[in-house]
């Protein structure tokens, strides 16, 4: 099984590449749920832009983005982001940690740049769950991410648990099959003793879940699922688990979907391979016409 690396590879690999090498750049790239990145050298090649773009950026400064990008970040962001971007951060190449474990881990927390942009809700949630578990009742706020178009996040706390639902758009017959087999075998991964503690996870389609089923321009079409997870408190107990809940859970719909792919192109060569063995079969199978020489009668 593969698993999708959380940070920015590219992001990642550019860093440490002109760490050792300063040089001039100018790179824009895509990474997933149409995020767009632009890292480059405006002023001088000792000084690195990082930018970055994403179309729920109103929602996620409802939810607190920069304060948690200030705790991340702090004076590595620019106070005015570069133009058609969010958010900026800039790199001096004459200012970086020492040479190992902690300049490895300082490109890592950069290239998380997304990831810890898109943390908002969840902490958000992470945090009225534990105000409600005080009080003993009462639900949060339901918060939305629109973060791909026409799918979208939402989050709600309760006193006992925090609802995570994703809708997700099944273009294709086939996809949607996958997609239910591979939600299914998460329903029955979690029986296994050892993972017993794995959150619970619901699979609709159609029908939204009741926790946002009152809200207004839903689609109930077939190509439309809903993921639901349920996390409770053990699943953010503390930093650590909570920071690594929250990694693993915006990953899930890329997860769902790259798997969904690598098996319709893994299929795709079995068949291929499946029907040039019967060519095969059948070549040899042709009978060869017996060459009969006729002599006239004398």
């Amino acid at each position: 099984m593969i698993l999708l690396e959380s940070h920015n590879y590219i992001i990642y690999t550019t860093l440490a590449d002109k760490a050792l090498k300063p040089s001039s750049l100018d790179v824009q790239f895509v990474d997933f749920d149409g995020v767009r990145f632009h890292l480059s050298t405006p002023d001088r090649k000792t000084v690195l832009v990082l930018s970055m773009n994403i179309r729920c950026w109103d929602e996620l400064v409802r939810y607190g983005v920069h304060d948690i990008l200030q705790r991340e970040y702090g004076p590595l962001l620019k106070s005015a982001p570069e133009n058609d971007y969010n958010v900026s951060l800039e790199i001096d190449l004459e200012q970086l940690p020492p040479e190992g474990e902690q300049r490895d881990a300082f490109f890592k927390g950069l290239a998380l740049l997304k990831r810890n942009a898109l943390a908002a809700p969840f902490e958000l949630g992470f945090q009225a769950q534990k105000q409600l578990e005080a009080t003993g009742s009462g639900q949060g706020d339901l918060t939305a991410l629109h973060y791909r178009d026409e799918e979208v996040i939402y989050v709600q706390a309760s006193s006992d648990r925090v609802t995570v639902i994703f809708s997700t758009m099944f273009r294709e017959e086939t996809d949607r099959v996958f997609g239910k087999l591979f939600l299914q075998e998460f329903v029955d991964a979690r029986r296994l003793p050892t993972i017993q503690s794995a959150p619970q996870v619901l699979y609709t389609t159609r029908d939204p879940p009741l926790e946002i089923r009152h809200l207004p321009g839903l689609s109930d079409s077939e190509d439309v699922g809903y993921v639901t997870f349920v996390l409770f408190p053990r699943h953010f107990a503390n930093a650590i688990v909570a920071s690594t809940t929250i990694t693993h859970i915006q990953l899930f719909r890329d997860y769902l979907h790259y798997h969904i792919k690598c098996s319709k192109a893994y299929m795709h060569s079995r068949m291929r391979h499946r029907v040039s063995e019967f060519q095969k079969v059948l070549n040899r199978a042709k009978t060869e016409q017996a060459i009969v020489e006729r002599k006239t009668v004398t």
